[in-house]
């Protein structure tokens, strides 16, 4: 039934429709014989059904591993290897002139004149240049020295605020060989909340490029008053002179040459060990200022271990293209397990990923087309984005085509329940499809956010690979759970990786138990190496979320719910924070509402709010462009952009497809938002309204529409 509800609809003559369906039989038997004997799919179906995870006791809310990992939890990567600094040099021993990271060369950049008399910057980039695992290692290890020179500290921190890029990993490497605590921030952060995280972590140094400098930094150094280096990683600034008395400004290059000048005699004693802490990594969390978590040494180990066992034939064949924000858990975590593997890196930014990606000149080509990455990893947010593309090029297409594409979608979604392949409409109808990510991917990792059925099974069907969805916190150190690649079921986020063990605890005011038939139901906790020290400078909130077992185990309470299927697999149903109560006592998931919604081709994103002084939901709406340009066109309406989205007639009528989008989904009538405000502006992490996983900021966003919040519940509803 999930899947009849996720096929595409046709119009194709019925007759015609029996025919074809007679052939695709006849073909799914010949070719099903030989597909038995030599594929081996067969194994893979044997593996998806079999039990992934189960509870070390009989009690309810005992603890489930994974059966891998039942007696004891994996904890370290390689043997003797259980600091990160050990484990670069393990790699670097392994893979010595492999190449390692990747980076294009900027061959020219334009400025792109729109109609509108907006300017675009463009840019034609080269083939990749590779560092072997031998250079980024000398690299580090002069940075790190340099660094001293400039008279850092072991076990004092220090600041990187940097776009994710080649230098950003060889800075990370460095202050791990050398026991300085990285402070991550990441760039979309923004002024006030940097000033807050740079002041609570005392840093004397921050790395950092020009571009960041000129726009985000310039503005706050008067408010850092410890700040005494600034290292570009990119070269000279142009300007120096609005600095503060007091602030050098290095690069990155000179800090490396002072480093191979200087003795590195008085190295050995700087080694961390496994309980040092190795990040501060600042979360921008949905509410309030950002918290500092600090991760350590043994749990990023322990992380990565967890993840690299969920990617089956990791190793040197493999390479990964890295563009999502270094600052993230996800991204740093995944870098690191390609890293000690022997994969390739080839980074890569949101603005240049793909030929269409708005920073690549028309006719050039994109990050994903020139470096053919087999892994990559996405949050949600991109992925429905290259959903939404894709059917409207689908829509575009002739009666013909978008009949042959629809067939072949919903022909090889059948075969994917089942466990089959579909080697001709992978290679005739979806090789198209597949060439957007460069046409190599194997495994596309998933994680900071839940992902729709729809945006999985798409992703499946057309470019050909499986999605791994994941579930890990910063706070835990990114680990978590990841499905295994031959699950092909959707809405799961898999078994708990081999580093941890999850069990649910009984939430009485969501009704949540432990108890429940037919799976038990309850709050996230998650135990294991991977759970990490707790907050920087916030004994409060550590002691809130994190509590210590009898036998010395570290738990986390996630605030999220889950529930466990038969086969040990977790699935996320709700979060404690997004529960909130009407005025009749009926208790409604925002996230569940906005779930329902979000995959709408007329909604970009929504946020639903709930008040419980009133009886019914409402929602802000960032409607899609296209759709609600020609709904307006469609019902003879008239006007600007803004003022579609001002007009009460075009506030109804997206009301209506969104009540009948509910009704599908099955959602109870107090939860379908009885009224809207449609936003003409996009939400980015740079208006604060989402996080930089493009995650709701639901206090920001209640901030930012009170008066409209004001407006809808003002009125009595009819």
């Amino acid at each position: 039934p999930q899947a009849a509800k996720m096929k595409l609809k046709h119009n194709i003559n019925p007759v015609l429709l029996h025919f074809i369906n007679f052939i695709i039989l006849v073909y799914s038997l010949i070719t099903y014989i030989p597909w038995y004997i030599f594929s081996g799919s067969r194994q893979a179906i044997a593996k998806a059904k079999q039990v992934k995870a189960k509870p070390v006791n009989n009690k309810p809310g005992g603890a489930y591993r994974s059966v891998n990992s039942l007696h004891c939890l994996a904890s370290v990567l390689y043997p003797g290897c259980d600091t990160l600094d050990k484990v670069f040099k393990y790699a670097k021993t392994k893979f010595k002139d492999k190449k390692l990271l990747g980076t294009r060369e900027i061959l020219k950049e334009e400025d792109e004149i729109q109609p509108s008399g907006k300017v675009f910057k463009k840019v034609i980039l080269g083939k990749y240049t590779w560092l072997s695992y031998e250079d980024v290692y000398v690299k580090a290890v002069n940075f790190g020295n340099g660094l001293a020179v400039l008279g850092q500290q072991p076990k004092t921190n220090i600041a990187i605020f940097c776009e994710t890029r080649a230098e950003w990993m060889i800075a990370a490497q460095a202050c791990f060989m050398c026991n300085y605590q990285l402070v991550t921030l990441y760039a979309t952060l923004g002024g006030p909340a940097i000033v807050h995280g740079l002041n609570e972590t005392e840093v004397t140094t921050i790395i950092t490029s020009k571009e960041l400098m000129q726009t985000k930094l310039k503005e706050i150094v008067s408010q850092v008053p410890l700040l005494r280096h600034i290292i570009t990683v990119d070269g000279k600034p142009t300007t120096w002179s609005e600095f503060p008395k007091g602030v050098i400004v290095h690069t990155m290059a000179s800090v490396q040459a002072m480093g191979a000048k200087a003795d590195a005699g008085n190295k050995q004693q700087s080694r961390p060990v496994p309980s040092d802490i190795a990040v501060i990594m600042y979360t921008s969390g949905s509410t309030g200022v950002p918290k500092g978590v600090m991760i350590s040494h043994c749990n990023i180990i322990a992380g990565i271990t967890g993840m690299a066992e969920r990617i089956p034939n990791l190793g040197e064949k493999d390479i990964y293209i890295g563009y999502l924000p270094l600052a993230h858990v996800l991204e740093l975590s995944a870098e690191l397990v390609c890293l000690s593997h022997g994969c390739r890196i080839g980074y890569s930014s949101p603005q240049t990923l793909a030929d269409q990606s708005s920073k690549i000149k028309k006719g050039s080509k994109g990050d994903v087309t020139t470096l053919k990455p087999t892994l990559m990893a996405a949050v949600p947010e991109i992925m429905d984005r290259i959903y939404k593309n894709v059917m409207n090029k689908v829509n575009e297409m002739t009666s013909f085509q978008r009949n042959l594409f629809i067939l072949a979608y919903n022909y090889k979604m059948e075969q994917i329940s089942k466990g089959y392949t579909t080697p001709l409409c992978d290679s005739l109808i979806f090789r198209k499809v597949r060439m957007l990510l460069g046409g190599k991917i194997r495994i596309l990792l998933c994680g900071g956010a839940p992902l729709s059925a729809a945006t999985q099974r798409f992703m499946n069907i057309c470019f050909c690979c499986p999605v791994g969805q994941g579930y890990g916190l910063t706070e835990s150190a990114g680990a978590g759970t990841i499905t295994e690649v031959w699950d092909y079921t959707t809405g799961r986020v898999g078994a708990p990786l081999i580093c941890c063990e999850i069990k649910l605890m009984n939430w009485e005011e969501g009704g949540y138990y432990n108890t429940d038939k037919p799976y038990p139901r309850g709050e996230i906790l998650i135990g294991g190496q991977n759970v990490t020290v707790g907050y920087y400078k916030n004994e409060v909130r550590t002691k809130k979320d994190f509590t210590v077992d009898e036998n010395g185990q570290r738990w986390l309470h996630t605030g999220d719910i889950g529930e466990f299927h038969q086969d040990g697999c977790l699935k996320i149903i709700d979060r404690k924070k997004d529960l909130v109560k009407l005025q009749a006592g009926e208790y409604v998931s925002l996230g569940k509402v906005e779930a329902a919604l979000k995959n709408l081709p007329l909604v970009d994103n929504i946020c639903a709010y709930a008040s419980s002084f009133h009886s019914y939901v409402i929602g802000f709406v960032v409607p899609n462009q296209k759709e609600l340009a020609e709904l307006a066109r469609k019902k003879g309406f008239k006007g600007t952009w803004e003022e579609i989205c001002n007009s009460p007639e075009m506030e109804k009528e997206v009301l209506k497809v969104l009540a009948e989008a509910a009704m599908a989904a099955n959602l109870e009538k107090f939860e379908i938002p009885v009224k809207i405000r449609l936003s003409p502006d996009p939400w980015t992490p740079e208006t604060g309204l989402v996080t930089d996983a493009f995650k709701l900021k639901r206090k920001e966003l209640t901030a930012y529409y009170q008066m409209d919040i004001d407006r809808m519940y003002g009125k009595n509803v009819k």
